[in-house]
């Protein structure tokens, strides 16, 4: 009989660190709107040298790195201490790579193409040149993540789902039975449909079944919604000491998360809006970056509406993160009008016409605001006007909990 032996662990320790809380520590680092651009002196922003780093800092304040230990490395002098820690820091880099967590990248690639799930050629973590970028699994834990601690400051809550007064004929039973119609969920109630054909036809071999014996199960109907996530990536989102940007990102992946766990039957968008506006797969979103320069509301507007229009759902809804007023607008022969002087008539016109048509497409628009000059305040509140939707003033600290919190419970409000 084959026998298993048992001994002490004898490596390191961080060939059983835990990857999750790692990322945990490094989601400051890994989600900062700089991430991808390059700094003044012309050093990338996601290279494997500042990645380091931010790793050190980490370990440092988990304890498994002594203050000795992290003055060794910032001196950059040879020594065991520092060999240590280059040895520790490729074992952990390598692991993040082989379980899907990073992908690496030969200096000076751009993109985001993350099909290299290992090492580019000759370029590893060991070679400082190299750069890295992050994977859609990384992405994902990112957004549960930032789902967990947002609904953790809420106190104790249930995301649950859209419930309404009405029923349907779903998966789930919780009602009696119907004839079926056409156009139903098929989830037979068998036992009924049997005994209709039975009292029918009689108990005869084999059993005619008819059209007319269906019996379907009713459940409780739950309404779904399409969301487009209008975000503002102009510059003044980092401007004037304070970033704006990371947190509406950061917004934007715990939505993703939440719809994809507890709301599968809804869809989410995400369109950036700046000199013009485009739409980001969902994968890209943890690596956006803030700019161009000027805020094209009206064509971000125009494209939600486009997208929301292709949507066959019993809501649709645009939820809007700004800070700053529209400052351009694209002309109809394709070129783009800016004035950040101040709010444009020729700019606001345009703008307030994108909102007219999506209140006529049935499109809601809610707002969250995290300025509060007087001017802004109140365009704000005119879109609101216009398109009879919410308007909330927040800042970036308090964004999260009312955007979701805004989510959850206005499906209920419109469907009764």
């Amino acid at each position: 009989m084959p026998t298993v032996r048992y001994s002490q662990f004898t490596g390191q320790w961080w060939e059983q660190a835990s990857l999750e809380d790692l990322l945990s520590d490094l989601a400051d680092f890994l989600l900062q709107s700089g991430l991808g651009e390059a700094d003044p002196w012309g050093e990338p922003a996601d290279d494997l040298t500042r990645l380091q780093e931010a790793l050190l800092r980490a370990l440092a304040a988990r304890g498994h790195i002594t203050p000795e230990e992290l003055d060794a490395w910032e001196t950059g002098e040879a020594s065991p201490e520092r060999q240590r820690l280059q040895q520790m820091l490729e074992a952990l880099l390598r692991t993040l790579v082989e379980e899907g967590y990073l992908a690496i990248r030969p200096p000076r690639t751009v993109g985001d193409d993350l099909e290299v799930r290992g090492y580019a050629g000759e370029w590893g973590p060991s070679d400082e040149r190299a750069r890295f970028a992050l994977t859609n699994k990384t992405v994902d834990f990112l957004g549960f993540k930032s789902l967990k601690d947002l609904l953790g400051s809420l106190g104790k809550s249930s995301a649950g789902r859209h419930e309404t007064r009405f029923l349907a004929t779903g998966v789930e039973a919780s009602e009696g039975s119907r004839p079926y119609t056409f156009g139903d969920t098929l989830n037979l109630d068998v036992p009924g449909t049997l005994l209709r054909a039975i009292g029918r036809g009689g108990l005869t071999l084999p059993l005619q079944l008819q059209a007319d014996d269906l019996l379907v199960h009713q459940a409780e109907y739950a309404s779904s919604c399409a969301t487009v996530l209008m975000l503002d990536c102009s510059h003044s989102m980092i401007l004037y000491g304070e970033d704006r940007f990371t947190p509406a990102k950061r917004v934007a992946l715990a939505l993703a998360h939440l719809i994809r766990t507890q709301y599968p039957g809804d869809s989410l968008q995400v369109v950036l809006f700046h000199d013009t506006a485009e739409e980001i797969p969902f994968s890209r979103l943890a690596r956006v970056t803030v700019g161009p320069y000027y805020t094209n509301t009206a064509a971000g507007f125009a494209l939600a509406r486009r997208l929301l229009g292709r949507q066959r759902k019993d809501m649709r809804q645009i939820v809007m993160v700004t800070d700053g007023k529209p400052s351009a607008v694209t002309l109809p022969d394709g070129r783009v009008y800016r004035n950040p002087a101040g709010l444009d008539p020729r700019i606001l016109h345009r703008t307030f016409q994108e909102v007219l048509e999506c209140r006529r497409a049935g499109i809601l628009i809610n707002t969250f605001m995290l300025a509060r000059d007087y001017d802004l305040v109140a365009f704000v509140k005119q879109v609101t006007a216009l398109c009879r939707g919410k308007a909330y003033f927040t800042t970036p600290v308090s964004l999260g909990q009312y955007l979701l919190l805004d989510f959850m419970t206005r499906k209920i409000r419109r469907t009764h």
